[in-house]
């Protein structure tokens, strides 16, 4: 799988990240074995997860399959620290107590001694922006983490956390900023990742398959197994089975029929390939999808496919 550097940074990762969010809860220890043993048997690196996934549950599972399905330094662990739910409700801390404990929580989960790259999960109001981003240079400087990046950092957030840490030698300046970005969520374009080709930082893509609607699985129905027919993932799923998602669907449905491939495969390689992004992070609950996933590796999409699907879209 082709590697790609993080911004002006020194890091490369897969350009294809696997996403771990479902682990421990909807993707249980034998599938994620397979995942990851398939993953990496393709070429991939990047392990995406974070403190908030399933409470801890899916850096555990991490953690239990390293030295046995993959040894650790052939993968690029990140993480994310800032936000989680307890009791139901949505917390989010990102003062310098909360994030170290956090990423101290993350090594004793993952059983691994450093982080490739530890992200703020997400931007607060309530605590000082330079606090926060103490948190980042303490962790480089202790050497449990080699990289530190930012996630959902709208452009003007994330070019303020680098133009602080560039400001005093020593700093540790954010190589990345995660955000969402599918045919159905552009809206990063125009903002997250305008900034990060400015401030010199990689752009990872989260759900760029539009949370699994990008697929087609909705188009006829709700199917029993899907995230939309999940209690708990529905309203994460719901905001896109409207009628500009299914327009937008219907498009990349036309353009696969027409290539010979799937829904999926025109989705993900728009994305995977789109100026500024590094990596694509997919989130698959079994095996067999992450198996399609892994099979865009060799498919470029068509200029004039992906032009139109842009103007679709």
């Amino acid at each position: 799988m082709q590697q790609r550097y993080l911004g002006h940074s020194g890091l490369a990762v897969s350009r294809l990240g696997l996403g771990t969010m479902s682990w421990g809860r909807d993707t249980d220890e034998h599938e994620a074995r397979e995942q990851l043993a398939a993953f990496v048997a393709a070429g991939g690196t990047l392990v995406d997860t974070a403190a908030a996934y399933g409470d801890g549950d899916s850096e555990r599972l991490i953690g239990s399959l390293l030295g046995d399905v993959v040894d650790r330094d052939d993968l690029v662990i990140a993480t994310k620290a800032g936000f989680s739910v307890r009791r139901g409700e949505r917390i989010t801390d990102t003062s310098r107590g909360a994030l170290l404990r956090d990423l101290e929580g993350s090594l004793r989960r993952l059983n691994v001694d450093h982080i490739d790259l530890w992200q703020l999960h997400t931007w607060s109001d309530d605590v000082p922006l330079e606090e926060t981003l103490s948190a980042l240079d303490h962790a480089v400087n202790s050497g449990k983490v080699r990289y530190v990046g930012v996630s959902n950092y709208a452009g003007w957030k994330s070019a303020r956390a680098v133009t602080w840490q560039q400001a005093w030698p020593g700093r540790a300046v954010p190589v990345s900023n995660q955000v969402e970005y599918s045919l159905l969520a552009r809206d990063a374009e125009a903002d997250a990742i305008r900034a990060a080709g400015g401030l010199g930082i990689g752009v990872l893509a989260w759900s760029p398959l539009g949370r699994g609607v990008l697929t087609g699985k909705y188009r006829t129905g709700i199917p029993a197994d899907s995230r939309a027919a999940s209690q708990h993932l529905s309203r994460f799923v719901d905001p896109y089975l409207d009628g500009r998602g299914s327009g937008i669907v219907e498009a990349v449905a036309r353009a696969a029929d027409g290539l010979g491939w799937s829904p999926l495969e025109v989705a993900l390689t728009w994305v995977r390939d789109r100026p500024g992004v590094t990596a694509a992070i997919v989130g698959a609950r079994t095996a067999m999808q992450l198996k399609s996933v892994l099979g865009t590796e060799e498919l470029t999409l068509p200029p004039a496919i992906a032009a139109a699907l842009e103007d679709v879209s």
